[in-house]
């Protein structure tokens, strides 16, 4: 059984434009995420507004978008172009969102979780890189724009086929793109920096 290519990038669009981090918090604790911090319903700003727990969660729901489309892909039959452009539509849904007049989130969470369904080591890379750049220097954006732009380069490396290393460089400039705001912010000193908050 096969999907058309139209109705899978469009059930990928869709399902990467559910605004988990806005559902959590409006439903859990009545916050509006937009409102407060840097107004992005991801993961990051969650985390810093709402606290770890339910920062972590809106991370794994909005990973789990991009990890669903490759496995609703493959079971569909998809080829490797297909599963490529299935991510793009996820993590543009996530991005600018159908159900927030085309605002969203920022596509980190997204992305990982495509690259951890389709390329795992690509995803490790990314995690690791993000790691160790918030730990050096404690900006999220940061970790996040680097980690983002060295998976095309470790999808070469590793062999991966060369529509994922171009999609993983399209992915990575949608993340960067996302950041103009912070990247703004970094230059002139005036950054968030990235801190746990149990609550």
């Amino acid at each position: 059984m096969t999907l058309s290519p139209v109705v899978l990038l469009s059930l990928s669009y869709v399902i990467g434009s559910i605004p988990f981090g806005l559902l959590l918090g409006s439903s859990l604790l009545g916050v509006d995420v937009r409102k407060h911090g840097s107004g992005n319903i991801g993961a990051s700003n969650v985390l810093r507004i709402l606290g770890f727990p339910v920062g972590f969660v809106t991370f794994l729901l909005d990973a789990l978008k991009g990890m669903a489309v490759v496995f609703l892909a493959r079971v569909f039959g998809a080829d490797d172009i297909l599963i490529a452009a299935s991510g793009l539509a996820v993590v543009a849904g996530h991005n600018w969102s159908i159900f927030l007049g085309f605002r969203g989130g920022k596509g980190v969470a997204t992305t990982f979780g495509f690259f951890l369904a389709l390329m795992p080591p690509v995803s490790l890379i990314m995690a690791a890189v993000w790691v160790a750049l918030v730990w050096a220097f404690r900006y999220a954006s940061l970790g996040s724009m680097v980690g983002a732009a060295i998976t095309p380069i470790a999808a070469y490396f590793l062999g991966y086929p060369s529509v994922y290393v171009v999609t993983s460089a399209i992915l990575a400039v949608f993340v960067v793109v996302r950041h103009t705001s912070n990247i703004r912010r970094l230059i002139s000193g005036t950054e968030n920096k990235f801190v746990l908050r149990p609550k």
